[in-house]
This record gives structure tokens, sequence and C-alpha cells, in this order.
């Protein structure tokens, strides 16, 4: 596959509405305290499947972010094979309005991420973060957070491969939501060099 990573102006990021995040949801992830300190994961079934779309959800998607907080700091990097949108990723920085950030300079958020369904597992994924990665730290941040549900197992298992250690696992985050865990990812970025990634400035 030819990709191609760019970075783009935060105000086209309504572009990535085009690439579905629904997945089917099968498995969800069970998190004990080991006695090492940190959290221990093992899967189980959910029967029946069902349907888990984000952008469903009422004020949420791509389209909607730049109304609800202040996004003039964020990042968006596309990933594009011959010239088509195939994947994207977003990061939340120096916005006081997003309650993940911490009120820290030196953190930054993996908003979104997401792969055209065609096209996943194919090192998509792994390049938009590699690229997340190289833009936190030219921006001096120190860790990544990540927030996932429990019930997106393809996302835990992602995040794992990226060296992010699970930090916190959060049971009553979504009231409205019974059966969603709430699970917090960091990478520690404080001793990483930036990786090479092919990443070019402005559009393509």
């Amino acid at each position: 596959m030819n990709l191609e990573l760019s970075e783009g102006p935060i105000a086209s990021v309504g572009e990535l509405a085009r690439v579905p995040i629904a997945f089917t949801v099968d498995r969800a992830c069970e998190a004990l305290a080991s006695e090492g300190g940190g959290f221990v994961l093992s899967e189980r079934p959910i029967e029946p499947a069902y349907l888990k779309d984000y952008d469903s959800i009422p004020g949420e998607g791509p389209t909607q972010w730049a109304r609800r907080f202040d996004v003039s700091a964020w990042g968006f990097v596309r990933a594009r094979s011959n010239g088509e949108l195939i994947g994207g990723a977003v990061v939340a920085f120096g916005s006081a309005d997003v309650t993940m950030l911490e009120g820290r300079q030196d953190l930054s958020v993996l908003w979104d991420i997401r792969v055209a369904p065609e096209v996943r597992r194919q090192g998509v994924g792994a390049a938009l973060f590699e690229a997340v990665v190289a833009w936190a730290l030219a921006r001096n941040c120190r860790q990544l957070k990540i927030e996932t549900q429990n019930i997106n197992v393809a996302a835990c298992r992602f995040y794992a491969r990226q060296g992010c250690v699970l930090g916190a696992v959060n049971r009553s985050a979504y009231p409205q939501l019974p059966g969603e865990v709430q699970f917090l990812w960091y990478k520690d970025l404080a001793a990483q060099t930036p990786p090479p990634t092919g990443l070019q400035a402005g559009t393509m």
C-alpha cells in the first residue's frame, strides 16, 4: 500500500468523518489490579454482539469538536493512499476547556485515531500513532494520554502494542452506559526521541 502521512489544518478535521470508526463489540476486557502495581487484562465474550459507533453519539464526531472546544492548538494527521483518505489521528493540546489535559502544558491527548475498515491491520494505525508521538514531542510533551473503553478490545490491544500503559480504570465514568468501563492509557515520552515519520506539513 502506498501510505502518505501529512499534517492538515485542524479547521479541516471534519473530513475525518468520512472514515468510519464503527466496530463490532463481541468481547470486553477485564482489568484486575496486579500485586506489582498496574493492571492485568483478560477478555470475555459478549453475546449478542452489537455495533458501536462513537460518531453517532450526540455531540461527538469530527464535525462537532470545534463547536465544543478550543481546538486552535490541536493537531490533525491525515493518512492517504493514492490520494484517498484512509485514516487520521487528532491530538488535543493546549486547551484549557479539555478536562483530559489536566491543565498541563506537557501532556497531549490522542483524541481520535481511525482507519478505514478495508485497510485495517495493515500498519496504518501504527504509522499514525508514530506520527502523533512525533507531533507531541515537537511540543515538548512528556506524556501522551488516551481514553478508550473496555468494550473496544482491538483498541486496548493496539495501545498495548504501542508501548502504552493502562494507568487508570474508572467503572463509573459512563453512568448512561453501565456496561462500559473507562480505560486511561499513558505513553511516557520523556525518554523518547522523535521517530522518523515521513510526515509532511500542510495539505496533500
